[in-house]
């Protein structure tokens, strides 16, 4: 296939199904997609030799370069479709590993599967077309890379629309800037990421949303599709600050309390301070929030202000702008405190999001947008087997608490 072709030729498929007469002659055993497969991936495990021999099959290069082409060994893998028989090509010195079909591996579950993990860890379709044509010697164009990742859509369609448990613990909105062109104009959007722990302690990701007019209608249309989808009633909801957002909770859920969100605060007020001075302020910031009372937690942040001021007036300013939807951490024990402002429940995945919009940095529609995170959240939660950090004590806690409301919806 050629950087320009995206469809396989008409004339190619007239001959590949001339003597096609049932549907086993294009599925069955021996039919004409395993051959096709077969050939597909010899071809590129013979990319993958030349690559590391570093010359072409037949040519003056290899003579007298210390190894050579020595054959090849017969392998089965067992695919979606049932078993094929591939011939694994060899070099003389036994140095050659594939990485296609490394050694020791029996399953092949498709060459558009490679893509489509290649493109979630944030390599642009171009960086995959050259990636598989140096590695691989396979041409493939972006319009078909493309086209190949397209077809996660319908899956972030069911991933968007699926049903939720009817009790969330806590739940974090986060928002990730994105730059996209559409309509021949780039602008700023904002894609919103619900992140929330379930009764087991494992996080889980409620949905995704963009929109260019956030307020209080966008918010309730948020709060209103995660009631649809079962969620009944939500303990605790981290926000940073968003505008509208703490009314269309509560206008949902009466009964949520709103806590601004440590983490996006602190990460907020960090982004004022000079490199040098930024470990020194994480430190002071960290004796407001993690204090045992709130009679301290006042203590410390004027003790914050009376020796940062000077340098960074907008931190203790915006603390105290805020201070409201702060302090009902304070009401809590420690337990259910340090589950809040932990930043390994969002950070870590925040981190690898932001990454990989960093590295795209453009966008050619939401559509490509809602792709590529749906993707990274997926490789992100194949790691979260286990409660986060101090969750049973933290449950405990919460049993405790809000007695009335969790075991109703438990039992």
């Amino acid at each position: 296939m050629t950087k320009t072709q995206t469809t396989i030729d008409s004339q190619l498929l007239d001959q590949l199904l001339k003597n096609y007469q049932q549907p086993d002659d294009l599925i069955g055993s021996g039919g004409i997609l395993e051959q096709l497969t077969k050939a597909l991936i010899e071809r590129v495990l013979q990319g993958e030799l030349t690559h590391h021999l570093g010359y072409d099959k037949h040519s003056p290069e290899g003579h007298n370069s210390g190894n050579s082409r020595n054959g090849s060994s017969p392998k089965t893998l067992t695919g979606k479709n049932g078993q094929i028989q591939i011939a694994v090509p060899r070099d003389r010195n036994a140095e050659f590993e594939p990485q296609f079909i490394p050694k020791h591996q029996t399953r092949f579950d498709g060459f558009d599967e490679k893509i489509i993990s290649m493109y979630s860890r944030g390599m642009t379709t171009r960086e995959i077309q050259a990636h598989l044509e140096e590695i691989y010697s396979v041409e493939v164009s972006p319009a078909l890379i493309s086209t190949l990742t397209d077809e996660v859509l319908d899956e972030v369609k069911q991933w968007q629309s699926r049903p939720l448990s009817p009790l969330y613990p806590i739940v974090w909105l986060d928002g990730l800037r994105v730059t996209v062109r559409q309509d021949g104009r780039v602008y700023q959007r904002t894609t919103y990421v619900a992140l929330a722990v379930n009764m087991e302690g494992r996080k889980e990701v409620l949905g995704l949303w963009s929109s260019d007019n956030e307020g209080a209608k966008f918010w309730l249309s948020v709060i209103t599709e995660l009631k649809t989808r079962g969620v009944q009633d939500i303990l605790i909801a981290c926000v940073d600050g968003l505008k509208g957002f703490p009314e269309a909770i509560r206008s949902v859920f009466p009964r949520t309390l709103v806590q601004l969100c440590i983490v996006d605060l602190v990460r907020h007020s960090l982004s004022m301070v000079s490199t040098k001075d930024r470990k020194a302020v994480a430190a002071d910031l960290k004796l407001i929030y993690s204090a045992a009372t709130l009679e301290e937690a006042e203590r410390q942040l004027h003790l914050f202000g009376q020796k940062w001021d000077s340098k960074y007036q907008m931190i203790s300013r915006s603390w105290r702008a805020g201070w409201g939807e702060i302090i009902p951490m304070f009401g809590f024990a420690e337990e259910i405190r340090r589950v809040i402002y932990t930043t390994n429940a969002i950070e870590s995945l925040n981190f690898s999001l932001r990454k990989i919009i960093r590295n795209r940095g453009l966008f050619p529609n939401d559509e490509a947008v809602m792709k590529i995170l749906y993707l990274a959240i997926r490789n992100a939660a194949r790691k979260w087997t286990m409660p986060i950090r101090d969750w049973r004590r933290a449950l405990h806690q919460f049993a405790i608490i809000f007695e009335e409301r969790i075991p109703l919806l438990m039992g």
